[in-house]
């Protein structure tokens, strides 16, 4: 029984002495494909334009859009319909723009998703659908032909006094609306090599990443593949007995201790404050006191005497009053977050003072971080 007590003891000393030191040690661990991604299979942009029909008398107006009446009748002529004539004044054609983003090592015959946006006067394209649309890339070759069903989440209801609108009803999506008709010309099992690149750059999660892929190559293929180049790519070298795929998907799934520098993201149109981890606050005093004027306009009325030729007048009367709240001297210092934000909501002030008092630290110097302002 003693023997038991004294194991059960012994058990839950380990995982308190764990649950105090794993979070801390595994809070920036991550996976190699969740911090990098790899530079031969990064995604290609295409753009097309198009028309899209069965509009309930939402499309374009064709006096003021004219390039869709030259493109509806360039459309017809193809389908071979005689467009000789005078103007249509329907409205069930809206001119669009169509994009759509590639992905990598996509093969002929997928499918993939494209966005829809209006390029005319349309109102709405609810209820349309995108006519067969040819989505080039940067180099003026087609990829992709999109069709299909265009889906708008917004809506938008008129009366003759009320208008309602909620959402964007001028841009939509066809999901599955485009199929990839051309692969891109370079492959994947081509490459001599893979080149990583760390969607945040920095130097020691670089080195570290390339470390963790040199320990796994010394126990797989007895010897070291990974060098960092810089702050964001990591090459890797392939073995001659390794498959370049296997290779990816062994690498991709190494964890690797992340590490970034220290910043303070402020965004003053939205009062939106974001501080990181490792921001550090030296010691300093901290005072925040608001200013508050009000101005309060009271004209006055005068009227004349009675039987008498004066007119009515009206005298301003302004009264302006001014209030000013000091807030106590607050002593801040930040070795770690929590301190930090404990210190800043025990001076009582809104997101907007804090951003002040953030900015007042930074010029004082006492700010050891990045203040990023947006």
């Amino acid at each position: 029984m003693k023997h038991a007590r004294w194991i059960l003891a012994l058990v839950l000393t380990a995982a308190a002495a764990l649950s105090a030191v794993a979070p801390s040690a595994m809070a920036d661990a991550a996976r190699i494909k969740d911090i990098a991604s790899l530079q031969s299979g990064r995604d290609n942009q295409l753009i097309g334009y198009g028309l899209v029909v069965g509009l309930q008398g939402s499309g374009d107006s064709l006096r003021s859009s004219p390039f869709t009446d030259q493109s509806m009748r360039a459309m017809l002529q193809n389908l071979g319909i005689s467009t000789q004539g005078g103007q249509s004044n329907a409205k069930n054609v809206a001119a669009v723009m169509v994009t759509a983003n590639l992905p990598p090592f996509a093969s002929p015959g997928s499918r993939l998703d494209v966005s829809v946006s209006s390029l005319g006067d349309a109102t709405s394209l609810r209820g349309g659908t995108l006519v067969m649309t040819s989505l080039s890339g940067a180099d003026g070759q087609i990829y992709a032909v999109a069709q299909g069903a265009v889906i708008v989440s917004g809506f938008s209801a008129q009366g003759e006094a009320a208008t309602l609108t909620e959402g964007v009803t001028t841009a939509g999506r066809v999901p599955n609306g485009a199929i990839i008709e051309r692969e891109l010309p370079s492959r994947f099992k081509d490459a001599v090599n893979l080149v990583l690149q760390l969607r945040n750059p920095d130097f020691s999660t670089a080195v570290r990443m390339a470390d963790a892929v040199n320990v796994f190559a010394g126990q797989r293929y007895g010897g070291p593949i990974a060098e960092a180049r810089d702050s964001q790519e990591v090459i890797i070298a392939k073995p001659k007995a390794a498959d370049l795929t296997r290779l990816m998907a062994e690498v991709e799934n190494l964890v690797v201790q992340t590490d970034t520098p220290a910043k303070v993201v402020i965004n003053e149109r939205t009062g939106t404050i974001v501080i990181g981890a490792d921001v550090r606050v030296s010691r300093v005093a901290v005072s925040y006191g608001t200013l508050t004027v009000q101005v309060t306009e009271t004209p006055q009325v005068i009227q004349p005497e009675p039987f008498s030729r004066g007119v009515t007048a009206v005298q301003p009367e302004t009264d302006i009053m001014a209030m000013k709240e000091g807030g106590p001297v607050a002593i801040l210092d930040g070795p770690d977050l929590r301190t930090l934000v404990a210190g800043l909501n025990n001076i009582g002030v809104k997101p907007d003072g804090i951003i002040a008092i953030l900015q007042g630290i930074k010029s004082a110097g006492a700010l050891q971080a990045e203040l990023v302002l947006q």
